[in-house]
């Protein structure tokens, strides 16, 4: 800082006596000038003696010193403003969250494309090879629901005669209709009583009862795919059932995830939205107005229309009513056998609810064949 900021003029020194202060001429002034004037020397301010700065203790404690204006920060004279603290820097804001599809789509498509050329081969080459697959299906989708109950809920549901019955079920419904099918599923039901039977009494209700169940879940629902498989356009028949079903999904699946914002049944499945379900409708019902056009014998459009809303309406019923078994049990998936997918039982969600009302509304559109 120098004179001129305390309003004397740059050229002028100082050579008369020193104002009646008690201190001495500033050092850097002038020596030598023209004589003392007391009416500049009236107009002129002295300079303050700014305080020398304390070295910093060595300790790296505070600085030493009567005063604040001793220490760095603050203001050196008292006609001076403080100087404001800078801002803490504001962190950057967090990265949009970017939507993802929540399951490997990759293996999932894979896995897909596997389990259709399966499907394709067994129902057009030997139809009974294709009984074959549903009945293999069944059995491991047993042992799945099984083992989750015991390891979930110690339910021990006995698996040799649910799978022995399940297989039995299938294959009677395909030879001897739905007569087979129900006198099988009776017989299952009390091959589940008499098994059981041989273990201690403690939990044998719960045991039993998990065992009828299943029995009606899971291979009883199933035999109506080998019921379609009778009729003589069967396997377009089962094929038509494949696609509503895999196409609801898919709808529901992709609008849901891309324009979902309003929750289906948040309590039971929160990641289904009211769009998604539209999406299914939408998708089924197109799908099943072509599949009845084109790929079912005396079938019209009109009835496709029908069709597709019903598939919607028990593939999304379906899928939820499996997802309020995975939450009761506390899991995500039933299995790990089918990578992007989860388990046989995650595949079957949807499919094992739809089997009988795509048979029926088929019987009922076209007859039985």
């Amino acid at each position: 800082m120098n004179d001129s900021s305390w309003g004397a003029p740059s050229h002028a020194g100082y050579a008369g006596p020193w104002p009646t202060s008690g201190q001495g001429p500033v050092q850097g002034a002038a020596t030598a000038g023209p004589a003392y004037d007391a009416h500049e020397a009236q107009q002129t301010r002295p300079m303050p003696i700014v305080p020398e700065m304390p070295d910093r203790p060595a300790d790296g404690g505070d600085w030493a010193g009567p005063s604040d204006g001793a220490r760095p920060g603050a203001p050196l004279f008292r006609d001076e403003t403080p100087q404001e603290p800078m801002p803490a820097a504001t962190p950057p804001p967090p990265a949009p969250h970017k939507k993802t599809a929540g399951r490997d789509l990759g293996a999932a498509i894979g896995v897909g494309v596997g389990l259709g050329a399966l499907v394709l081969v067994s129902l057009f080459v030997v139809k009974e090879v294709f009984v074959g697959v549903i009945a293999v299906a069944v059995v491991v989708g047993l042992w799945e629901l099984t083992t989750r109950l015991a390891e979930r809920k110690d339910i021990h549901a006995p698996l040799v005669p649910l799978a022995a019955g399940g297989a039995g079920m299938v294959v009677a419904g395909y030879v001897w209709g739905p007569e087979g099918a129900w006198v099988a599923m009776a017989l299952t039901a009390l091959a589940v009583l008499v098994w059981r039977m041989t273990a201690p009494p403690e939990g044998y209700l719960k045991d039993v009862t998990a065992g009828v169940f299943a029995t009606f879940y899971v291979p009883f629902l199933a035999t109506f795919v080998a019921l379609m498989l009778t009729a003589d356009d069967g396997a377009e028949r089962v094929i038509t059932f494949l696609i509503l079903t895999v196409v609801a999904d898919t709808g529901a699946y992709a609008v849901g995830w891309r324009f979902g914002k309003h929750k289906l049944a948040p309590r039971i499945s929160p990641g289904k939205t009211r769009e998604g379900l539209f999406g299914a409708v939408g998708a089924a019902m197109v799908a099943g107005a072509l599949c009845m056009q084109f790929l079912i014998d005396g079938g019209a459009w009109w009835q496709g229309l029908l069709l597709g809303l019903a598939v919607a309406g028990s593939a999304t019923l379906g899928d939820l009513g499996e997802s309020m078994i995975k939450r009761d049990l506390g899991i995500k998936d039933m299995g790990t056998l089918l990578p992007g997918h989860g388990g046989i039982m995650d595949r079957l969600d949807s499919l094992l609810p739809t089997a009988p009302v795509v048979w029926a509304l088929l019987v009922l559109f076209v007859g039985s064949g």
